[in-house]
């Protein structure tokens, strides 16, 4: 028993990549766990949006008790092309300019709160584009996924917990018990939904259940009252069978060392909010690497995991924003929203539409 214990413990007191980089994706890359989750409101609770989410900004302890590793994450962060900005305007010769804007796929009301350029060009733009626009039609959304079962079910014989050991078993029920669940409830739930549940705080989850709308759906609903056409740059199955083209074992790892995180993702969540309100895209994946690190995990960068999610669930997806959005740009004024940390770095949108012709500017 005390074996098991230590082996316990020594997963909570680390980072793996998987949780670093699940934890990222959830909160600015992948749409459509933030919109499933969308789809479990049930009965509002007014105190929701009173609620404060805590947690410490991690820029600032690592500023405070490691100057040199701050100013290696600020010198990463300013080699990332087109790091900083959530707005760029995209100009070229013959069609009226349109504009990029990075969302956060969260309901705080520090996200959701527009920048005033990005409220007026949102406000001027003919055709709005987003993610998905299945948001807006639950029911639908619901039925897609129900056509494909094995997305977000094992389907088969296989269950959860046959991908676990008994130390990652434990972590699982102690942190499931702490949230009123049952293993025996969730066994058939593939784990990346779990984790999108677990990654969020208590209170962002608590404002999606009360059907606080996040940015991404602010969005979409506003575009919609102003008569703009609004169009979908992916569909909700796009996104889960991309989700699902990962290794299982990447995935159940993520779902592990979240629970095993306990209020360190709420800091997590808290400086990456702060970096999103400040405009500092790429800084993120700098600042995760970094936590991670100093954790004790290795250079995730390097890792077999990091390198199939950053390729599967950014690179490749920025190519389709990009093929798909290109006629909304060649008609001029689009405002296309989709998640930030599909802005920056050298295979981000805001470089890929440079490459396509565009003169691309952040706007402050």
């Amino acid at each position: 028993m005390k074996t098991h214990h230590t082996r316990t413990a020594a997963i909570a007191d680390r980072l793996s990549d998987a949780s670093i980089i699940i934890i990222g994706a959830i909160h600015a890359t992948v749409f459509a766990i933030t919109m499933l989750l969308a789809f479990t409101v049930t009965q509002a609770k007014a105190e929701a949006s009173e609620k404060s989410c805590g947690g410490n900004n991690l820029m600032q302890k690592i500023a405070a008790q490691n100057p040199e590793r701050f100013k290696a994450i600020e010198d990463e962060a300013s080699k990332v092309p087109f790091g900083e900005g959530l707005l760029f305007k995209l100009e070229k010769d013959g069609v009226a300019p349109s504009y990029l804007f990075g969302t956060m796929h969260m309901t705080d009301p520090r996200v959701v709160s527009l920048p005033p350029a990005a409220d007026a060009a949102l406000d001027d733009a003919d055709i709005v584009a987003i993610e998905s626009t299945e948001i807006l039609d639950p029911a639908a959304a619901q039925m897609a996924l129900m056509s494909k079962p094995e997305l977000t079910m094992f389907v088969g014989e296989k269950r959860l917990s046959d991908f676990l050991d008994e130390a990652g078993k434990a972590v699982l029920t102690k942190g499931l018990a702490e949230r009123g669940m049952q293993l025996a409830l969730i066994e058939r739930m593939k784990p990346w939904l779990l984790t999108g549940m677990f990654a969020l705080p208590e209170c962002e989850f608590e404002r999606k259940q009360a059907g606080e709308s996040f940015l991404d759906l602010a969005l979409a609903e506003r575009a919609e009252r102003d008569g703009k056409e609004l169009v979908g740059l992916e569909t909700l199955l796009e996104q889960f069978n991309a989700m699902a083209s990962l290794p299982m074992e990447f995935h159940v790892q993520g779902l592990i060392d979240t629970l095993a995180l306990g209020d360190t993702v709420k800091d997590v969540t808290e400086t990456m909010i702060v970096l999103y309100t400040e405009g500092k895209t790429g800084t993120v994946w700098p600042m995760l690497r970094a936590v991670a690190e100093d954790a004790g995990q290795a250079d995730i960068s390097a890792s077999e995991g990091y390198a199939k999610f950053e390729e599967t669930m950014v690179t490749t997806r920025n190519k389709t924003m990009l093929e798909r959005s290109m006629p909304l740009l060649e008609r001029g004024n689009a405002f296309i929203a989709v998640g930030a940390l599909h802005l920056p770095g050298a295979e981000g949108l805001a470089q890929l539409y440079q490459d396509a012709g565009y003169t691309v500017t952040a706007i402050r």
